[in-house]
């Protein structure tokens, strides 16, 4: 079956669940998976500076530390000196890419936001700009775009109606999350996307959902990582996700879209202290190192024990290059864009 799966990239919904739910063919699964990483991306990895620049957020999605519900949080937000100043110390560590990431924050206006992604790329014309700002308007998304963003990172979550549901108040819809995907990838943008795994009520259905919606997508990037629980949160008693699972969506994504980039997420390195490590050996490509001021590292708490919170930005850099070359790869200084193979319009 993974012989299969590797020539033709794509399974039935009864093979797939039998990969996701078993570990019955764990160990070719991941070696194929290394194996296609490797032979469209060699042993490089590509690194992204996180800058969270806000933890206020207007939403208020039950999984999540920072939603608009939570009293608990204490809120701050980067005024633009800090973000580039960020920007500066990252470029000299070899970050090539910045990734600024926040929750949907009414203050910073599009000019603003214009403004820094304007400053950003006059300051570093050979860097990539990635956003990750949530849900906004067609016409926001093409003055970001015009400004100089060249990537933006926005998760779906879950393709299931249903699910969506109940990670989600009433005042959220998949239908408008999905719309804005179709519309990052129409205006240019390289789009990444995303679920959760293991998140609450969650099934290998809604999982597999999630991986034909991304065959639907054909996005740039494909972001995944374990369900962590939050203690301030409707959900604070539901289990966190499982390594094993992500482990292989992670080489199931891999094998699915050859050419995507992938990262190993700080949640996997939350949940297992080399998490990271394992997703590099199955399939991911990227790690995204948090540029953010060390004073408010912690108050941006999507989940709890979240790792990294009080490291020095080169000591993170140097951190991480170090577990990289430990498991078998190397950190690549460029801006890391995925490399795309097209056939009849479709990114494969």
């Amino acid at each position: 079956m993974i012989e299969q799966f590797k020539q033709n990239r794509d399974l039935s919904d009864d093979e797939l669940k039998i990969l996701i739910e078993t570990d019955e063919h764990e160990s070719n699964l991941f070696k194929a998976a290394d194996a296609v990483r490797r032979e469209n991306y060699g042993v490089d990895v590509y690194i992204r500076g996180l800058i969270e620049f806000t933890n206020y957020c207007k939403n208020n999605c039950y999984y999540c530390g920072i939603r608009a519900g939570n009293s608990n949080v204490e809120r701050y937000r980067l005024a633009s000196d800090r973000i580039l100043a960020c920007c500066d110390e990252g470029y000299d560590l070899g970050f090539r890419t910045y990734v600024l990431q926040g929750g949907e924050d009414p203050y910073y206006t599009d000019d603003m936001l214009c403004d820094l992604v304007s400053e950003i790329k006059r300051n570093h014309g050979d860097c990539a700009v990635t956003l990750s700002l949530g849900e906004k308007s067609r016409e926001s998304y093409e003055a970001f775009f015009d400004a100089g963003a060249d990537r933006y990172l926005l998760r779906h979550e879950t393709a299931s109606e249903e699910h969506y549901g109940m990670l989600h108040p009433d005042s959220m819809s998949l239908e408008r999350r999905k719309q804005c995907l179709w519309d990052l990838k129409d205006i240019g943008y390289q789009v990444g996307s995303g679920f959760m795994v293991g998140s609450p009520y969650q099934t290998t259905e809604n999982l597999i959902s999630d991986l034909r919606f991304l065959q639907e997508l054909q996005p740039a990037m494909i972001g995944i990582g374990p369900y962590i629980t939050q203690h301030d949160t409707p959900f604070r008693d539901f289990p966190s996700g499982r390594l094993d699972v992500c482990l292989r969506l992670i080489s199931i994504i891999r094998l699915m879209f050859p050419y995507v980039l992938i990262p190993a997420t700080t949640a996997l390195g939350t949940i297992a202290p080399n998490g990271r490590e394992l997703g590099l050996s199955v399939g991911a490509n990227v790690v995204m190192p948090n540029l953010s001021p060390v004073a408010v590292r912690r108050l941006y708490g999507l989940y709890d024990n979240k790792i990294c919170m009080g490291d020095e930005a080169a000591e993170c850099r140097m951190c991480l290059q170090r577990r990289v070359e430990a498991a078998g790869y190397k950190i690549a200084i460029h801006r890391g864009d995925v490399k795309l193979k097209v056939e009849s319009g479709v990114a494969v």
